[in-house]
């Protein structure tokens, strides 16, 4: 039986970006369970008010899930106990840079300036030396040590792409060193950060496909390699195009003109949602 899902953060309204992959995600469960995913680890953003309106949202486009609903907030035992396993393999370091010190190392001469990846600047690994002694920190933002973990990965990383172009994918694992550096795993006051919380996550709801952006593609082998690391069932993956504006940008919930809600407050009806975002 497949298995999709759609996981927004309760940050903000939806926008038409949302209802597209929602929508896809339900589509692709095709007869099997779409699961609804609330990624609200980001504790002082995340509101209550945005999560009602998600429901709201979702279920007058015609959505429906099982219930409970997941929510990430409810989850921090189980990253914890990965972060302990990965500290405890030597796999995890502190790190107390932030981003103004981390762009000053990238822009050293001998680093040839800042360079991006699906973590943001790619860290050059200011704090990799830092002792990693005693029990996992409590409260510290903590970075895999990419080198390391590569050491334990036997052969290429492999997944399946179901988006556009679709097949079988596959990277060397040392590639991630200069595309990716090493990831945040656990920020501070959150406990987890995104790529460790999805992988988790997607293994515990049994996801079979993950349904998501074009923009989240290049994060894809790094959450592969973390699913080798834990021992976890790595899905298909489904990138779907993204819905931009009239200048070719990106929708963001800062978009509040594109917000789901608006249009239901002017009259709009489901049918006319999927018209706008190409799905009639």
């Amino acid at each position: 039986m497949r298995v999709t899902r759609f996981a927004p953060s309760p940050t903000g309204p939806l926008h038409l970006g949302h209802a597209f992959s929602a929508l896809t995600a339900q589509a692709r469960a095709d007869g099997g369970k779409f699961l609804l995913r609330i990624e609200d680890i980001d504790r002082q953003r995340s509101k209550p008010e945005w999560e009602r309106r998600i429901y709201d949202d979702l279920r007058w486009l015609g959505l429906d899930w099982p219930e409970p609903v997941m929510r990430q907030s409810e989850r921090l035992p189980a990253y914890r106990a990965a972060l302990d396993w990965l500290w405890a393999t030597g796999l995890l370091y502190p790190c107390l840079c932030n981003r103004r010190d981390i762009l000053e190392a990238a822009n050293a001469p001998q680093e040839g300036g800042p360079r991006f990846g699906p973590d943001g600047m790619i860290y050059p690994g200011t704090c990799r030396g830092r002792a990693r002694g005693g029990p996992l920190p409590a409260d510290l933002p903590l970075r895999l040590d990419l080198a390391k973990a590569i050491e334990l990965i036997d052969g290429p990383l492999r997944w399946n792409e179901t988006g556009e172009a679709p097949g079988p994918r596959e990277i060397a694992p040392e590639t991630l060193i200069d595309s990716v550096g090493d990831p945040v795993l656990a920020r501070r006051e959150m406990g987890t950060s995104y790529h460790l919380a999805v992988v988790i996550d997607d293994a515990a709801q049994g996801v079979t496909e993950a349904v998501r952006g074009r923009d989240l593609q290049e994060a894809t082998p790094l959450h592969v390699l973390l699913q080798r690391l834990l021992g976890l069932q790595v899905p298909d993956y489904h990138h779907h195009r993204l819905i931009r504006d009239e200048t070719g940008r990106r929708l963001a919930k800062r978009d509040d003109a594109r917000a789901i809600g608006l249009y239901r407050a002017e009259g709009a009806t489901p049918a006319d949602i999927r018209r706008m975002i190409g799905l009639t």
